[in-house]
């Protein structure tokens, strides 16, 4: 019996002691099988575990995730991971030519959903152009403009924040109330600075502020959502860790991700330029 319970634990720990560089790789395999198999649902479990895992995973995770994503109709989602795909690895890419053509199916799909919503799309406000009137000089017009700019997306992303802030009941949605999460944006010696407060059930509301260094980093931004906790996230562009946490709407999600990036090229600059 003793014997027994032994041997259990020693293959019990084995299996979970696997390096995090071959679970992500044994991971790869069972998602490569699932999708040749036709098997997406399988595929799909495997890319939901290799999200959570900490460690490099390969540029194919992006492609495989824009396929699932694309096969469950989530374009958003699945046009993102592809993008990603491409801007990693270029032409170079084992599957450069299926991503491309894969994106123009996405966008032809994403085409037919819009016309049938009709022309209000959610989320999709666009960034005002920022015309400044004459400065007293080239240098100190371009230095504004680049500020204002700046400040434009970090008012856009205020906007959506105050319109994506995730709530554990999402029925109680309503003009006016308060997310049980949510954040606001400001921009401070080359850092991102998210104040987030957040009701806690036994505490109540606190406040904290997380940081986002800029410089270094990708601004390709990573995002998804899942329904299984109603919940979208902004994934932390330094280590791939979850970040954000959102109300589950795909469409702000695809927005807030798109404008972050486009803050952290900004800042990145520079001149503050684009």
């Amino acid at each position: 019996m003793v014997l027994a319970l032994a041997a259990s634990l020693l293959v019990s720990g084995n299996a979970l002691a696997l390096p995090a560089e071959h679970e992500i790789q044994r991971l790869m395999l069972a998602v490569e099988e699932s999708v040749e198999a036709g098997r997406w649902q399988d595929a799909a479990e495997y890319l939901n575990r290799l999200q959570q895992l900490e460690g490099q995973k390969p540029p194919e995770y992006l492609y495989y995730r824009g396929q699932v994503m694309a096969r469950s109709e989530h374009y958003n989602e699945a046009m993102s991971a592809l993008e990603n795909y491409i801007a990693g690895t270029g032409a170079d890419g084992k599957y450069y030519t299926e991503s491309l053509k894969l994106i123009t199916t996405i966008e032809q799909a994403r085409s037919g959903q819009a016309t049938s919503r009709g022309s209000g799309e959610s989320g999709q406000d666009q960034v005002a152009e920022i015309v400044l009137a004459n400065g007293s000089g080239q240098g100190g017009e371009s230095v504004a403009r680049s500020d204002a700019s700046r400040q434009a997306l970090v008012s856009r992303m205020n906007r959506i924040f105050d319109r994506a802030g995730w709530r554990r009941d999402p029925r109680l949605i309503r003009e006016g109330s308060t997310p049980d999460v949510h954040y606001q944006v400001s921009v401070h010696n080359g850092e991102i600075q998210f104040r987030e407060s957040r009701n806690d059930e036994e505490r109540g509301r606190r406040l904290t502020t997380l940081m986002l260094p800029v410089y270094g980093i990708s601004p390709i931004i990573e995002w998804s959502c899942e329904n299984a906790t109603e919940s979208c996230w902004i994934y932390d562009p330094r280590d791939g860790s979850r970040f954000l946490r959102l109300g589950n709407d795909r469409d702000q999600a695809e927005v807030l991700a798109k404008t972050l990036g486009s803050l952290i090229r900004k800042m990145q600059a520079p001149t503050g330029g684009s």
